[in-house]
């Protein structure tokens, strides 16, 4: 039975190790999948999916206005019409940047094709307020599941992303702004409030 599932993680984590691996075994049985993204993450080019360890695949970019239903839809017609099968199973990474409209689609792509969708991403931001994807993965999606990491200063569990700017945290500013390594760490409650203390 399809369902709807929300990956999720701090920076850092492997969410798109993850997918990559996934959608590798999928694959490898000789499944059809689509691969997909958020249009708005472009550190490795728009329509892009690479982990921090050099792994990297093309995926379909989903941009503000896009209906990734119909999008499926449409795909998984054109797959059954060649005699290829139909679309084994839809994965997306940076969900956190999905609008609310592509959530629900993509909880329509399960009740209605019954097309599995794994989604992957960050629940909360810097300021640690929920992005828009996230919030509304969390009310609909079907399994949640949390890609544990370490907290950049003292190897506990990390459940917060802290943004660095010339070493430094930042607390203000705009929520999206695309960055790696360099522009976040993975931590934990205790240092996010105090990263120059040890614990």
């Amino acid at each position: 039975m399809a369902q709807l599932f929300f990956h999720y993680g701090t920076m850092s984590s492997g969410k798109t190790l993850e997918i990559l691996k996934d959608a590798h075994n999928y694959e490898a049985q000789g499944r059809k999948i689509v691969l997909m993204t958020s249009g708005i993450d472009n550190r490795s080019g728009v329509g892009v999916i690479a982990s921090r360890i050099g792994l990297h695949r093309e995926a379909v970019p989903i941009e503000r206005e896009m209906d990734v239903f119909a999008y499926i839809k449409k795909i998984n017609v054109q797959e059954e019409k060649r005699g290829d099968g139909p679309i084994a199973c839809v994965f997306i990474d940076e969900a956190q940047f999905l609008e609310r409209h592509h959530v629900f689609e993509c909880a329509k792509i399960v009740d209605e094709l019954g097309i599995p969708v794994m989604t992957f991403g960050l629940k909360n931001d810097f300021q640690n307020n929920l992005f828009e994807g996230t919030k509304n993965l969390l009310i609909v999606a079907d399994k949640i599941n949390e890609i544990k990491t370490i907290c950049h200063y003292c190897g506990r569990k990390a459940t917060m992303n802290l943004r660095i700017h010339n070493g430094k945290p930042v607390y203000e500013g705009e929520q999206v702004q695309i960055g790696g390594d360099e522009s976040y760490y993975p931590v934990c409650r205790f240092h996010y409030f105090h990263p120059d203390k040890q614990r």
